[in-house]
């Protein structure tokens, strides 16, 4: 074997669930000294450390300060951007410099204190954390919403990710209680996963009708509890090292996992802009890719998971590489992003190192996957515990053109997908449209009228013709 080819070494996870917690600083470096341990390498002799943008709190030198506690000086460091594709670049980039020979050992690591914020919020206090940015720094996006979206409300996942389940389910044919029959059925056996896996944070197994029916809307027709849930507290880290370098340090085969094959993609960055809203063009592309660099193909794998912040993301998923929703090897080893928990952009750190230790514990290979924004970008990557394929680098395998985005429009139009927005008390507040324009396009509208509102949840929107009205930056849809 090549010496110089990477192999993940070391894992480590955590959960606190006791709150007020430590802060994000205090969980990377847990999680980073765990990892070492387990890769069986001093934290010192790291040569790289990348972290996972952090919600819960922004440092002044995020990097620098784990380097700084943990001893260490890196030569090469990166923070990234928001994303739930972040762990996978970062891996992915850690495992090219590894291969080129630029590096030796990386630690990726991320973590989120969202659960703790939220308890000194409730208690009328301010986090008492260290290191604060001065001055804060913008928000990590990689790029910002567009204008047209900020307008009518459109820039929480919670609304977008409904708008194009909606329109997958109009173009299946699948009437509203369907939907939600398949995904109780879908999603209950992840809530089996997460009651086995002992850093998920919800613990507790659920029938499809409980999770479909028996909590409150928060994105019509997604309930709350069939989607990620971000306040948790929870981190995790995994240590890529040179074949050589584990030679050295005396890492046994079985602890050693390859990543054989990865791949990233880009569907439109606008919802409104994807040619067919309940579908994604890049998944594919990204499968494909990180298969043929593999050399393995979906069947060859021995466990998966599907990034599942909201289903519409396994469903598109599933669609796109032939997967069945109920196959028995499951669609996730943690639970999921509903059930072990969604630490903002960190979750993918945590279904990599338990992937990993599945197949240390027994060998084959594994699919862990990825997804960005609003189903925006992709990541699939396939590990082994066996060497072999080509890991490819982060430079996009595909890019998807978009439909234009009118920004005001008065006029008829046709509802291409929807949500209702419900507040907190579970109360409807306000539709938010994607439509479909004569001239060719597609535009947003909100819907205000409670009567509205209620038929939208009572049966198929899409497909109704709907009149806008616009005060040349908010359109108001009726019909």
């Amino acid at each position: 074997m090549d010496p110089r080819t990477p192999c993940l070494i070391g894992i480590a996870q955590l959960t606190i669930r006791a709150q007020p917690g430590p802060e994000p600083l205090d969980l990377w470096e847990e999680v980073a000294r765990a990892a070492a341990a387990d890769a069986r390498l001093p934290v010192e002799g790291l040569d790289s450390i990348q972290i996972v943008y952090t919600d819960s709190w922004q440092y002044d030198s995020p990097t620098g300060r784990l380097a700084e506690r943990l001893g260490a000086t890196p030569r090469h460091r990166a923070y990234s951007k928001v994303s739930g594709t972040a762990p996978q670049l970062l891996i992915g980039a850690a495992a090219a410099g590894i291969a080129s020979g630029e590096l030796d050992s990386a630690l990726v690591t991320g973590g989120e204190a969202l659960a703790t914020r939220r308890a000194y919020r409730l208690a009328g206090e301010h986090v008492p954390w260290s290191h604060p940015a001065d001055p804060k720094p913008p928000y990590g996006w990689e790029r910002p919403p567009h204008p047209a979206e900020l307008a009518h409300g459109l820039f929480l996942p919670v609304h977008t990710y409904p708008i194009m389940e909606t329109a997958r389910r109009a173009a299946l044919g699948l009437t509203v209680e369907e939907e939600m029959r398949d995904r109780g059925r879908m999603m209950a056996p992840m809530t089996e996963v997460a009651a086995a896996n002992p850093y998920a944070w919800r613990r507790t197994v659920r029938t499809p009708d409980e999770l479909v029916k028996g909590g409150r809307f928060v994105g019509w027709p997604y309930t709350r509890d069939t989607v990620a849930v971000l306040e948790v507290d929870q981190a995790a880290a995994v240590v890529l090292a040179s074949t050589r370098l584990a030679d050295r340090l005396g890492v046994p085969a079985e602890g050693r996992v390859y990543l054989r094959g990865w791949a990233y993609a880009e569907d439109t960055w606008e919802v409104a802009g994807r040619p067919a809203l309940g579908s994604s063009q890049a998944i594919g592309h990204a499968a494909e890719a990180a298969f043929l660099r593999a050399g393995l193909g979906l069947g060859d794998m021995h466990a998966l998971d599907v990034y599942s912040c909201f289903a519409i993301a396994l469903r598109q998923a599933c669609d796109a590489i032939g997967l069945d929703p109920l196959d028995r090897r499951g669609l996730t080893v943690t639970g999921g992003l509903p059930y072990a928990g969604g630490p903002a952009s960190d979750y993918v750190l945590h279904s990599t190192a338990t992937m990993a230790g599945l197949l240390r514990a027994q060998s084959g290979h594994g699919l862990v996957t990825g997804v960005g924004m609003h189903l925006t970008k992709h990541t699939y990557a396939v590990w082994s515990s066996e060497p072999g394929g080509l890991s490819g680098d982060a430079a996009p395998v595909f890019v998807a053109e978009g439909v234009p985005i009118v920004e005001a429009h008065e006029g008829s139009a046709v509802v291409a997908g929807y949500t209702v927005a419900h507040g907190r008390d579970g109360a409807a507040e306000r539709g938010i449209l994607v439509v479909d324009l004569p001239g060719g396009g597609r535009a947003h509208a909100v819907v205000e009228r409670a009567e509205l509102l209620a038929d939208a949840e009572s049966r198929e929107l899409v497909g109704q013709a709907v009149r806008l009205t616009s005060d040349g930056k908010v359109n108001v849809a009726a019909w």
